[in-house]
């Protein structure tokens, strides 16, 4: 009896092995019998029939995709380098193994020629101020071209850009100078609200002669508390204006010369 059942425990053992599969959560499993598409299966356990069925094993977690260095000539006639990377992930399995052979591969060169079609349609200031925009566009065209394929880009992004050297040196030169223009913008901002205030000042002044007899005690208080041996004798502002009054009323008259008649 052992040498009977010997052989048909082992049958029943590589049976279960080939017809019994379990699937991750994030797992699915495109069945086919004798060549034909059955079904979607998992995730969790799934029976096959050996010979009769196949399984194909699809994932639909997030994909990272790296996209190589590609060389792009801008609208503007400048040669750079891009990079980049897409996310993606299966939404349909069935289409993504019937409908496409290898869908990895296939998104991978779609992406790198898309990358290159956008870039070069753009100008280099485009694409280092406004890669949110070149991004969504190249998700938008990407997504559109596998749909079909059962697959969805979630997220594109322009990872690195390489310019050239003289490019660099030049863009330096170019950041350099406006640096400097906002400096001296700045600082004439600045003379200019000093002049204002300035001018606000004497008018004050101009109005309350009060406030120059307090400007003028204040200037004295700063040099007192100085340490030095300097000695300040004050004047009062008063007489300042009697000497000019006075000056105003008696102005100086150039001296008389004789006339050759009036001495005769």
């Amino acid at each position: 009896m052992l040498t009977y059942a010997l052989p048909i425990i082992i049958l029943v053992v590589l049976f279960l092995m080939n017809a019994i599969r379990i699937l991750n959560e994030y797992e699915r499993a495109v069945v086919f019998r004798l060549g034909r598409f059955l079904d979607v299966k998992g995730p969790g356990l799934i029976i096959l029939i050996p010979v009769l069925d196949k399984m194909v094993r699809t994932q639909l977690r997030i994909v990272t995709l790296d996209v190589p260095h590609q060389e792009v000539i801008t609208q503007d006639n400048v040669s750079i380098k891009v990079s980049a990377v897409v996310y993606y992930r299966i939404v349909a399995p069935k289409s993504s193994i019937l409908e496409v052979e290898d869908f990895h591969y296939a998104t991978s060169q779609l992406s790198q020629t898309t990358l290159r079609s956008v870039c070069g349609a753009a100008e280099l200031d485009e694409i280092l101020s406004q890669r949110d925009k070149l991004n969504a566009k190249i998700q938008s065209i990407i997504d559109e071209q596998t749909d079909a394929w059962g697959v969805k880009v979630t997220s594109v992004e322009i990872k690195y850009i390489d310019l050239p050297q003289e490019m660099q040196r030049a863009m330096a030169r170019q950041a350099e100078a406006e640096r400097e223009r906002r400096a001296k913008v700045i600082a004439a901002e600045g003379e200019y609200q000093a002049a204002a205030k300035l001018a606000d000042a004497a008018r004050i002044i101009s109005d309350y002669p009060a406030a120059l007899q307090l400007r003028y005690l204040q200037t004295m208080l700063q040099m007192t508390s100085q340490a030095n041996n300097s000695t300040v004798i004050p004047i009062p502002i008063d007489m300042f204006s009697a000497l000019k009054n006075v000056m105003g009323a008696h102005p100086q008259m150039p001296p008389e010369t004789s006339s050759p008649d009036k001495a005769q």
